[in-house]
């Protein structure tokens, strides 16, 4: 899927048409630089290669800083490679924002907020004893039962228990492109878009 990488800035409303309210999230989404193109003669696969937000040499590696030389660009912060596009690109092109249309759906993947070591109430949403009136004093978010002891004598993998939460790859489908910024590079997509303010966003049309 054809598609750009972008930054997070974060959560806006915007009025549409008929006066109605619409919340969406901004999108900082390229210019990003074609910086490696696959092909299946060299490669086995054809796909290119985009470079997003630029970096400084002193925090770059010699083989990154070789690589990017190539396309002609300096080095970058974040790479990601995209298979069908339909256009043709060569090394050290920019594709802008404008490749997306007001209208369009588009499918934003990201890594969701670290939440940390989290118990079964957040992280699963049991409910909890709730208005209990007797009964032991801490436990009232407690997970319960977890498993028998003869048989199996152990708990299964997957139970549903405290750990750790968050920081895991989210893709959201088909939110709509509310508007395109093209001088400024930012996207308006309707609704929530998993991660941080700042964090890396994927597009894919």
């Amino acid at each position: 899927m054809s598609g750009l990488i972008g930054r997070k800035i974060g959560m806006t409303s915007i009025f549409d048409e008929n006066g109605k309210n619409i919340p969406c999230t901004v999108i900082e989404c390229g210019p990003c630089v074609v910086t490696q193109v696959r092909t299946n003669d060299v490669d086995g696969y054809e796909a290119i290669q985009l470079g997003f937000d630029d970096k400084t040499e002193k925090h770059s590696i010699k083989a990154e800083l070789g690589h990017f030389k190539k396309a002609g660009t300096v080095a970058k912060k974040k790479v990601v490679e995209f298979k069908g596009f339909e256009t043709e690109y060569k090394l050290g092109d920019v594709i802008a924002v404008d490749l997306f249309a007001e209208g369009e759906f588009v499918d934003v993947i990201g890594v969701s907020k670290g939440k940390g070591f989290q118990g079964v109430v957040k992280r699963h949403g049991f409910g909890g004893v709730g208005q209990a009136t007797h009964g032991q004093h801490n436990r009232l978010r407690a997970p319960g039962s977890v498993g028998a002891s003869s048989y199996p004598s152990r708990v299964f993998k997957g139970m549903r228990m405290a750990g750790r939460m968050g920081g895991d790859n989210v893709t959201v489908q088909n939110l709509r492109v509310l508007k395109v910024v093209a001088e400024k590079n930012l996207l308006l997509v309707k609704g929530a878009i998993p991660g941080h303010k700042n964090s890396y966003v994927i597009v894919q049309k």
